[in-house]
């Protein structure tokens, strides 16, 4: 099986209701989604969904993958991530790799004639899940309604934005915490301030709401980078401290897990791609630490995360970014399961890949800087064929 062509269309969409955080208070319901399909000659077509941003770097990655066996993913994965080793595995190159990576275990498990979840080797498919409404800009009622409706599928754990004003955020969790024990369930509360505080203003602004809230986490209580200051709001506060959401490289989060600034490890597909994040959960787990699978339209990583042996809940929105597909799964019980399609369980409607279809997949001729060499910190290889332009 050889790959014949790589083909993208990116286009818009309004989700349900509008979401929002400490750092866009206000919110938006316009997006938009970036379909990626590989196609192979054998006529099996793996597709992803990523950002509309990475669209032209996909296209000058898509060369490296002309004529390879799409089944070799993570090799694959590989050459794709030494290809920008001078600009660095993050940006729109980590969103690119992204959604190459998901259409390619995507097709690897379509070759397989099962779901993802099975390729990966998960022996049980459900995953713990939790809710999380991304709503700063919400009224009271809108956040009770959200979760109130999560409540109703079993789900008693929920995340909530906070970080610009502390009495509103107190009053908000005690409208979560009293809509999702309607669940039945003992609830579980977790907040999330976006690495809008400092590590001392989340320390003392944390205190005030342990005075109240039983947490399990905060996530982002600052800067992704500051290990330093993660570790301190960590030492410093009775919940977890839960980031790296927003890292894309496993050797981002290596002086995390070193320093001990993270009780809960944060990816999702964009940690570049399943393979990438696959490749935090593995390090996270020789740590033992947990790790939280991040959203994702239609929850397809919900197939990854049953994979991990370490994995503590996955967040679901539900804000109706489902639009121009559908995804094979189901929430019940306060369980993402993952369905039985083969594959990411990803269906584009007919206009979507009517479109697709009619895009140009030629590669596109464009200059990329050149990449990391074969074998670079592993062994020597002499100059030769490896070392020719990619173009």
């Amino acid at each position: 099986m050889k790959i014949t062509g790589v083909k993208t269309l990116a286009y818009p969409y309004k989700s349900q209701r509008p979401l929002a955080d400490a750092n866009f208070p206000y919110g938006q319901k316009e997006w938009a989604h970036l379909a990626v399909a590989i196609s192979t000659d054998d006529g099996l077509t793996g597709t992803a969904i990523t950002l509309p941003a990475a669209e032209q770097m996909i296209h000058r990655l898509a060369p490296l993958l002309h004529g390879q066996d799409p089944r070799g993913v993570r090799g694959l994965w590989k050459q794709l991530v030494d290809h920008v080793f001078k600009s660095g595995n993050r940006g729109v190159a980590s969103e690119a790799i992204a959604g190459l990576d998901l259409a390619l275990w995507d097709l690897k498990a379509k070759c397989n004639a099962e779901p993802l979840y099975r390729t990966l080797g998960a022996s049980n498919p459900r995953v713990k899940a939790y809710a999380s409404e991304i709503g700063l800009c919400l009224s009271n009622d809108e956040i009770r309604f959200f979760y109130e409706e999560m409540a109703g599928l079993g789900i008693s754990a929920g995340k909530l934005k906070v970080g610009l004003d502390q009495e509103s955020d107190l009053i908000r969790l005690a409208v979560m915490r009293d809509a999702l024990a309607k669940s039945g369930e003992r609830v579980e509360l977790a907040i999330d301030s976006n690495e809008y505080w400092s590590a001392k203003e989340a320390i003392r602004r944390i205190r005030e709401i342990e005075c109240e809230f039983s947490l399990l986490w905060a996530e982002e209580p600052a800067g992704r980078w500051d290990a330093r200051g993660l570790k301190k709001v960590s030492d410093s506060i009775k919940a977890a401290v839960a980031s790296g959401e927003n890292l894309k490289d496993v050797p981002e989060f290596v002086p995390h897990l070193t320093a001990g600034s993270m009780d809960i490890v944060e990816i999702g597909n964009y940690t570049s791609g399943i393979t990438g994040a696959l490749h935090v959960a593995e390090l996270a787990y020789a740590f033992e630490i947990p790790v939280c699978v991040m959203n994702t339209p239609g929850n397809f990583m919900g197939h990854f995360a049953a994979a991990l042996p370490n994995h503590m809940m996955i967040e679901i929105v539900n804000a109706g970014m489902e639009v121009g597909f559908t995804v094979d799964h189901e929430i019940k019980d306060g369980w993402l399961i993952p369905g039985e399609s083969p594959g990411l369980g990803i269906t584009f409607d007919g206009e979507i890949m009517a479109r697709l279809e009619q895009q140009d997949s030629a590669p596109k001729q464009q200059f990329i800087m050149p990449g990391r060499r074969e074998a670079a910190g592993l062994y020597v290889v002499p100059p030769g064929k490896s070392d020719a332009d990619p173009r």
